[in-house]
């Protein structure tokens, strides 16, 4: 069996003679090229390089020819913020500046950076479509209706539903066309990337997720290819419903207990992917930590329909010795067994050296918010622009962003006791976390805090 066949064994449910293994290489493959994200975002030649490098150093069955849910975004209108090491975010929402969805320009993958990412797929399929399974990662419906109209669609879908589901069939459609695109030029998984959809109630969910997204996924398989849904965040509220649409297969990080959507998602029918943590142990741990990491995955979910995969899209710094550990827990058996002996190595770090304000003692009503990084990450991004937009309306508001990318924002995440990305604290404690607040619900939290200090 190749591994390209194993994966789609784990794909359908089946088991597997060892793990499945899905890095999400995205613009990581930059930097085992040496060069940033935004040029490796934007040159056919870097992702055939960059991908090719990757899979020849982490074996892997399946891996995205490129991770960026801001394409589809791009050929609608939205400036872009580009990044070094990430992504890029969206920096403009048209429909909030006045545009109607008749004002957009016109959806065409012709346009934009797909063509660089057809011809790299082509590429990559004809050097290694034989053995790797590719990916195309598409924006999901729900999460680019927040792009092209920004945080007022959390208002919008109680003051004006008929509004936003026009929207969202916009977005639908425009993820089928997206899809297509993929599936034209031979790939084999199509992933809807949703990550928004972890900050609103299951009951909006389906209302304004589940008939939008099952249309893109009855569409993939009429074209005889696998789907999958990956949601980042605290996305637990939504298991039940994400496990009632129409994909083949989940995909969550590291704030999902694994057990459970394995629970739910093999009752209806699903595999499963995961979960990999994406900075505590693959970019600021060590080679054990990361193959610790997955044996934890693997033991929770065995080989029966099962892709073990990072929680999202590793950051560009992660160090590839820690990728190539879980490259080994995957393919030798008794790497595995190492992995399950060993100790954690060092001593947990307590943050002593990180030290809080005294938020009572201050004027100020501090925000705290805790990301992975606005930057690259869409929720995130919106979290942090929530804040920035309450601080707007008062001059005793000063918002702070704490990245867990680095030691300083776990510290600031351990201390403050935020258990989920993203999160407000508010004067130290956490009081919006992993659902983004509409304006009027954070600006009386300001409010109050106000108050508190007076």
């Amino acid at each position: 069996m190749s591994d390209k066949q194993l994966l789609f064994a784990a794909l359908r449910g089946e088991m597997t003679s060892r793990p499945a293994w899905v890095p999400f290489v995205g613009v990581h493959g930059g930097q085992l090229l040496g060069v940033t994200a935004e040029q490796y975002l934007q040159s056919a030649d870097l992702l055939v390089q960059g991908l090719t490098r990757a899979i020849g150093r982490y074996q892997p069955d399946g891996i995205p020819v490129v991770f960026d849910v801001q394409i589809e975004a791009e050929v609608l209108g939205c400036e872009l913020n580009w990044s070094n090491e990430g992504p890029p975010s969206v920096l403009t929402h048209p429909l909030e500046m006045g545009l109607s969805l008749a004002d957009l320009p016109a959806y065409d993958t012709a346009k934009g950076r797909f063509p660089l990412i057809g011809e790299a797929l082509d590429r990559l399929r004809e050097l290694h479509g034989d053995q790797v399974a590719f990916y195309g990662l598409i924006t999901g419906p729900f999460t680019l209706a927040l792009h092209l109209l920004g945080n007022t669609i959390f208002l919008d879908m109680y003051d004006n539903p008929a509004k936003v589901g026009e929207l969202l069939a916009y977005c639908r459609d425009v993820a089928i066309k997206t899809a297509d695109f993929y599936l034209d030029h031979g790939i084999d998984v199509v992933a809807v990337v949703d990550p928004m959809t972890s900050q609103i109630s299951p009951e909006h969910f389906v209302q304004y997720e589940t008939p939008y997204v099952d249309a893109v996924f009855d569409h993939i398989r009429q074209r005889g290819a696998f789907s999958s849904l990956f949601v980042c965040g605290d996305a637990t509220r939504n298991l039940d419903v994400m496990c009632a649409t129409h994909c083949d297969n989940i995909c969550v990080d590291e704030n999902i207990d694994l057990g459970e959507l394995a629970r739910l998602a093999r009752a209806a029918g699903k595999s499963v992917g995961g979960n990999l943590q994406l900075t505590t142990v693959l970019l600021l741990g060590t080679p054990a930590d990361a193959a610790r990491d997955a044996v934890r995955c693997l033991d929770t979910c065995g080989t029966e329909g099962f892709v073990l995969a990072p929680g999202c899209d590793l950051p560009w710094g992660v160090p590839p010795e820690n990728l190539e550990a879980v490259t080994a827990v995957v393919h030798d058996p008794y790497q595995r067994d190492i992995a399950r002996q060993t100790v954690a190595a060092g001593v947990s770090d307590d943050y002593a050296d990180i030290l809080l304000p005294s938020y009572a003692a201050e004027r100020d009503v501090y925000l705290d918010v805790i990301t992975l990084d606005s930057a690259t990450c869409p929720p995130c991004q919106y979290m942090l622009a929530a804040a920035q937009q309450a601080a707007r309306t008062t001059s005793h508001v000063v918002v702070r962003e704490h990245k867990i990318k680095n030691r300083d924002g776990l510290g600031y995440m351990t201390k403050l006791g935020a258990t989920a990305i993203p999160t407000i604290c508010i004067d130290g404690k956490p009081v919006f976390s992993s659902l983004i607040p509409d304006e009027t619900a954070l600006a009386q939290a300001v409010r109050v805090a106000e108050e508190r200090k007076k």
